[in-house]
């Protein structure tokens, strides 16, 4: 009897668990393994019910952050979300107009490098080459679209996708990779950490028919740059893709974006306080799933506090007694 009184306690502390999903992004992309990889951690570890979902990344993954979370139910939704796709929802802009999301940052997570992917025999050297190409730039209202259309705008004045491509796809990394090796695509826009699968396949792909992938250079002191670096102040940096990484003939000078694993607000804070726990004490588990999470660490997890979407507070309470929120 005393047994079955404490299967019936241990099930209702079970069924209690808040239940976390975890929007990622599509396969083939960092985030879907990354998001994965810590959706195991918070399970494994009791914290929470976790499960991690495909998605369309940033913008989705904030939009179900938004409308599908429910406290009354346990329900929240977390996600690994762009920082300047979390600056647009937290301050009620493009998509979140007049409906700001209430995204709080559980941690930083490793630096996102936008990839303009293309190969040596395209012709394709800068953007303004874009023109009357075949080009990809990721699904339809995600923030690597919105992105491309900045930079594309900058370059090309007056640009409009439907009519200075030849071909305008809207498709996820793995799938513009598949295409681009198969000769439907010229080029296609990208951001995720290094190395993200897909390119890196594709890259070995290429190198089996004698062609060699290229990654258009986005330089510092070039217009587009800088007016995506106005449009995300404090956001956006610079970076470098270096060539051994997908063995490009050259180092591609690109732009860097860190990003973030968000929750909701009303994540309650010794939930929000667990979960930071639980990953930051698995991190071996993290590195061995996906490389760029090598970049997720204690100093690293905080380099978001100068901007303007806030930490969750169960999140600045772990980070304050490991000494690196100061």
């Amino acid at each position: 009897m005393r047994w079955l009184a404490l299967a019936l306690v241990l099930g209702l502390a079970l069924a209690q668990k808040p239940q976390v999903l975890i929007g990622t992004g599509g396969v083939g992309g960092v985030y879907f393994y990354y998001g994965t990889a810590v959706a195991e951690i918070l399970s494994k570890a009791g914290v929470v019910q976790a499960q991690a979902m495909q998605s369309g990344g940033s913008m989705e993954n904030l939009m179900l952050l938004r409308d599908r979370t429910d406290p009354a139910r346990g329900v929240y939704y977390c996600g690994t979300v762009l920082p300047d796709a979390a600056l647009m929802a937290y301050q009620g802009e493009e998509r979140f107009q007049g409906k700001p999301a209430p995204v709080r940052i559980l941690f930083t997570m490793y630096p996102n490098y936008l990839h303009v992917v293309t190969t040596e025999d395209s012709g394709i050297r800068v953007l303004q080459d874009l023109r009357g190409k075949r080009v990809s730039t990721e699904v339809a209202g995600g923030i690597i679209e919105y992105e491309a259309r900045i930079l594309m705008g900058a370059a090309i004045p007056g640009f409009d996708p439907k009519v200075h491509f030849a071909k305008w796809e809207r498709v996820r990394v793995a799938e513009s990779a598949q295409m681009l090796s198969e000769g439907n695509l010229d080029a296609f826009f990208w951001s995720g950490g290094l190395p993200t699968g897909s390119i890196l396949e594709l890259s070995g792909s290429l190198a089996r028919k004698g062609k060699r992938l290229f990654l258009v250079p986005l330089l510092k002191e070039s217009t587009p740059v800088q007016v995506l670096m106005r449009r995300f102040p404090g956001v956006v940096d610079t970076g470098v893709i270096p060539k051994g990484v997908y063995n490009t003939r050259f180092d591609a000078p690109t732009l860097t974006f860190w990003n973030v694993f968000v929750c909701p607000a009303s994540l309650p804070e010794e939930v929000a306080y667990a979960m930071v726990k639980a990953v930051f004490e698995n991190l071996q588990s993290l590195y061995a799933a996906v490389a760029p999470a090598r970049d997720t660490t204690l100093e690293n997890a905080v380099r978001s506090r100068g901007g303007k979407v806030p930490y969750h507070e169960g999140a600045v309470r772990y980070f304050r007694e490991r000494g690196v929120w100061r």
